[in-house]
């Protein structure tokens, strides 16, 4: 389905289909097919475009933040048709404290992709039966792909020789950030360091006027 104007109307046939379960359907880029879908009627579309046009794999569910917007977060579902060689992104916004169906009973994998943002973005999943942290320690602070997360963390981990285990301690950082030009050291300068003596020396010998 890499034809625009193939997509435009297989997306209208969505958009007919589904009714008011959806916001809004467009096509990204020219080639890639978007559904904005409402909380409330999530599961029932999903149900629809699994069994109803063979989107019968879940290829990946994540998590987007917009610090900047009501409904800060978004959830999206990469869909993925074998039978009809097809793929679809389902769109759905969610304020921060707002949770979220768990399509796991449609998409067994979900499991995975659902613990990973809640793990990142601290987003909840209703009905999900293991939503423990994924990728950080259990006693983990925050959510790191928050764009309100600090670059340094909240907490540092290190091993304790004398307590024989390993200890986390607030944030210390032994040197402050630093800004670097990344220009060579070669260019653009006309004194380096230490010459200010071989100038002198020069000037002493009358071979040239005075340090530069």
């Amino acid at each position: 389905m890499a034809d625009a104007a193939a997509l435009t109307d297989f997306g209208a046939e969505i958009a007919r289909a589904a009714g008011a379960a959806v916001e809004e359907v467009f096509v990204e880029r020219g080639a890639e097919l978007v559904v904005r879908a409402r909380r409330d009627t999530l599961l029932p579309l999903l149900a629809m475009l699994r069994d109803g046009y063979g989107f019968e794999q879940l290829m990946d569910l994540c998590g987007v933040d917009w610090p900047d917007r009501p409904e800060r977060f978004e959830v999206v579902y990469n869909l993925l048709s074998l039978t009809h060689n097809r793929r679809i992104r389902v769109v759905m916004p969610v304020g921060e404290g707002t949770s979220v169906p768990s399509v796991v009973d449609l998409f067994p994998c979900a499991t995975w992709y659902e613990r990973e943002a809640w793990d990142m973005y601290g987003i909840v999943f209703d009905g999900q039966p293991d939503l423990r942290r994924l990728l950080t320690d259990y006693g983990f602070e925050g959510h790191p792909l928050r764009k309100d997360f600090p670059l340094t963390g909240h907490v540092e981990v290190r091993y304790d020789e004398t307590r024989k285990q390993v200890v986390y301690e607030p944030v210390a950082l032994t040197q402050d950030f630093r800004n670097f030009d990344f220009l060579s050291p070669w260019e653009g300068m006309t004194t380096l360091p230490g010459d200010e003596k071989v100038h002198l020396t020069r000037a002493e010998r009358g071979q040239i006027e005075g340090p530069r």
